[in-house]
């Protein structure tokens, strides 16, 4: 790029949106830098994009495929022709697709209320999962005590159809310091009640990096080479199209996740996913509607062609996320933040999020207040701190989104306790990223929170 275009860009930038210029000469030497590593995720990209071109032409999907019908939904062939292609695409047997499948933590626990039973024991080998799964276990917080009731009054405690309410045993397994799964704990707790191994790939609300494919083939082999019975159970959430195998071909048995992450593409308005073996998507089946019926029926409300569009759209789109997290990540380093994933120390890419240690409430409200001005809706809201249903601290959320909640859109979010870090994810576009990076440092900067 000539530098009469980016004396042109930065000028346009620091009148339009009143950014630094020293912001945009960081941001400028750090995105030369990181062609290389950039090219590496086009890559990936273009391998999925194949995968995905692939899958709809060996389904043959039509226009047919996007008209619905109403009532029950029976025989509705762009539901049955969602739910191949995405089966197709993830390597798994079969796939539950639907847009009453409210988010992500509602398909993970459609897997694990469908599939366990009384007397199974389900272990979560990466640690404390995810707040809002934390409920649905019944488990919260400490799996050893009694802590979660079934007190229908305290509504923090509510226990009433959870793991724990129907008989199910649970048990974490925290990661290893260097942040890997701890393979021989894991190994020593598998005993014949053991049903389920859960791994949760993205690193929610906690300060580690999110699990790889190879993470999860080591598990798989393991967990597998001891009972084949076992079902590897992943949360993908945040992860698809990130690197260029899914945890299926590594031996996982089921993957869930939600169509407003990322393989919705930013055009799914709601939904999730299940892929995996027959017998547990059928499972998970009869949790979502119920027994004898299971995904025979299902109204898609006209959606089929938002999500095979926005799948079809998810290897780039995703790409772009990526992208922006590693550049808000290395920007954020620079400018002498602490980062997770760090790349200077080699950090695999497992998901688009990208965590930056603020230190305190004021520096997460200034950059989520950036992360809100940058946005395309909303702009001129004030993201404030509030409860949240199945979180424990206040939670502040900036998301300026055409969908709302939609995660793989540019959005920035995290809870109000210490260190204080704030979780940066989405962008449909690397360009929209980039801007939301530097409008949040830029927030910070007039707030006094960093000098340059």
């Amino acid at each position: 790029m000539s530098r009469h275009i980016i004396e042109e860009l930065n000028s346009y930038y620091t009148q339009a949106f009143g950014i630094d210029l020293r912001l945009l000469n960081i941001a400028n030497e750090i995105q030369d830098r990181l062609k290389d590593r950039f090219n590496e995720v086009d890559t990936i990209s273009a391998f999925h994009q194949g995968k995905v071109l692939k899958a709809f032409q060996e389904i043959g999907i039509s226009d047919n495929h996007f008209s619905w019908n109403t009532g029950y939904g029976y025989d509705d062939i762009g539901r049955e022709a969602v739910e191949r292609v995405f089966a197709k695409v993830f390597g798994a047997e079969k796939a539950l697709v639907r847009p009453n499948i409210v988010n992500g933590t509602h398909a993970i626990s459609l897997a694990l209320l469908g599939i366990l039973k009384r007397g199974d024991k389900v272990i979560y080998c990466t640690g404390a999962p995810y707040d809002t799964l934390q409920s649905v276990t019944g488990y919260k917080n400490n799996p050893d005590t009694d802590k979660t009731n079934s007190s229908t009054d305290d509504k923090d405690n509510i226990n009433i159809g959870t793991l724990k309410d129907l008989g199910v045993q649970y048990e974490e397994i925290d990661l290893l310091e260097d942040g890997n799964i701890d393979l021989k704990k894991l190994e020593k707790s598998i005993t014949p009640d053991v049903k389920m191994v859960a791994i949760q790939r993205s690193k929610g609300y906690s300060w580690r990096n999110s699990i790889t494919v190879n993470q999860i083939r080591e598990v798989a082999d393991l967990v597998h080479g001891i009972d084949s019975h076992i079902c590897i159970m992943v949360d993908n959430c945040y992860c698809e199209f990130v690197e260029a195998d899914e945890p299926i071909e590594a031996g996982a048995d089921i993957i869930c996740g939600s169509l407003i992450k990322n393989p919705g593409g930013g055009l799914a308005l709601s939904g999730g996913y299940l892929c995996g073996r027959t017998d547990l998507i059928d499972m998970a089946s009869y949790r979502l509607t119920c027994p004898g019926i299971g995904a025979e029926c299902g109204l898609t409300f006209g959606q089929n062609r938002n999500v095979l569009q926005g799948l079809f759209l998810a290897p780039s789109i995703t790409a772009g996320a990526v992208k922006g997290a590693i550049f808000c990540g290395n920007f954020f380093d620079e400018i002498g933040f602490d980062v997770s994933p760090d790349d200077n120390f080699n950090s695999i890419r497992a998901d688009i999020i990208q965590a930056v240690e603020v230190g305190s409430i004021e520096a997460v409200k200034a950059f989520c207040l950036g992360i809100q001005k940058a946005a395309p809706i909303d702009s001129k809201v004030t993201p404030v701190p509030a409860p949240m249903p199945g979180y424990d601290d206040d939670i502040i959320m900036a998301a300026g989104t055409f969908v709302q909640g939609s995660s793989i859109e540019l959005s920035a979010d995290g809870p109000l306790r210490e260190p204080y870090t704030v979780y940066f994810q989405g962008g449909l576009t690397f360009e929209h990223s980039k801007l939301g990076t530097l409008m949040a440092a830029q927030e910070m900067l007039n707030a006094g929170i960093f000098t340059l």
